[in-house]
This record gives C-alpha cells, structure tokens and sequence, in this order.
C-alpha cells in the first residue's frame, strides 16, 4: 500500500447490529463517498449474543485488508474489539472505541442479563493495555454505562479519554444521527503519534 493511502476504517457495530440513521452507518456513508476505503463487520445471523462469533466476524472482515486499520467500534462493538485484540493481530493504526456497557453491572431491562453475558463468553471483560493507540468516548449519562466505569476501562486499556457531555448512549434513541466528532476523532487516530485529541461537543 502506497505510504500516502489512508489507513481503511473498518466499522465494529454493537450487538443490535446496523441501523440505517445510525452515526456509524452515516459515517460509513460518508467516508466511501469521500474515497475513503470503508468495511462493515457483517451482523451474526445466528445466535449474535455469542462473542466468539462477533470476534470471528470482526477478523474475517480484517484478514483481507492489505495495509493499516483503523477501528470504529460502538457499544458492545467496543467489548467485541477488545476481545478481539487478546486473540488476534493486525496492522491497527487505532481504534475508536464510543460509549462502551459496563457488562460488570445489570444493565437495564431488554439488554442481557450478566449470566448471559458470562454465558456467552464477554466477562470477565479484558483490563489490560491495548497493543495500539486507542480512544474511548464517553457519555456523562449513559444509561449502559456511569462515567466512573467507562474511564476505569479506559485506563484499564490504555485508551484516551474524550467525555462527550449528556449524549445517552451515543444511538438513534439518544438523538444521534449524525455524529461530525466520529470523522475528526477518525483522522487523530491516523496520526496518533502527535495529534492532540479534539475535545467532545454535542453536534
């Protein structure tokens, strides 16, 4: 790959999968028709609580990319990238890791309860630094996750923190849609090594 290519960013979408008005699904969009070369980890048809075959989604997606990546992952789209990362390697400039769950607490009704998680593979949740640069956005009221948690996997991780204010949890149900902060937060990771961080703002 020619040094001047930029890396391809390669969309991580949580357990529910692709919405049309989603901010990864419009970023996407955007991206491919600016040039940019975009991959879309497919959903799982069957049994997509298991996390051995959200990670086994995500490298099939990575293993014919010829060059660097970087990683837009969002919800428990983060949890699979995480896993992903102890089991397999890649030429990942950084990752993009928006309003990961605390899968260590209940979450709220309609969501997994934590033995299903535990069931299906995702707890205990890897705490340990990441082998590329990474930055994790956080909401101040996510109703998946309290702030205090999110920064604790994020130092956990080795991970930058950005705090995005009130945004929920950063979905169509929250009000998002477009997300502009996703594209800038993007180009810092292809230059992480000396870039400064935006700082998160409501769109």
């Amino acid at each position: 790959m020619n040094q001047a290519t930029p890396p391809t960013v390669v969309i991580v979408p949580g357990l529910r999968d692709h919405v049309p008005g989603h901010w990864q699904t419009l970023l996407a969009t955007r991206l491919a028709e600016s040039g940019r070369t975009v991959r879309t980890v497919p959903p799982v048809q069957e049994d997509r609580l298991d996390l051995a075959s959200q990670v086994g989604h995500l490298a099939r997606t990575l293993a014919p990319v010829n060059g660097p990546v970087v990683l837009v992952a969002h919800s428990a789209g983060v949890m699979t990238t995480v896993h992903w990362a102890r089991r397999h390697h890649a030429n990942v400039r950084g990752a993009l890791l928006a309003t990961p769950p605390d899968f260590g607490t209940p979450l709220p009704e309609g969501y997994p309860t934590p033995a299903e998680l535990a069931e299906h593979g995702w707890t205990p949740v890897p705490r340990v630094p990441l082998s590329f640069p990474s930055v994790v956005a956080a909401s101040a009221n996510d109703p998946l996750a309290s702030p205090e948690r999110v920064a604790e996997l994020a130092a956990c991780w080795g991970s930058r923190l950005v705090g995005l204010g009130t945004v929920g949890h950063l979905n169509p149900a929250s009000g998002y849609g477009e997300w502009p902060l996703a594209e800038e937060l993007v180009r810092t990771l292809e230059g992480m090594g000396s870039a400064r961080v935006p700082t998160g703002r409501r769109a």
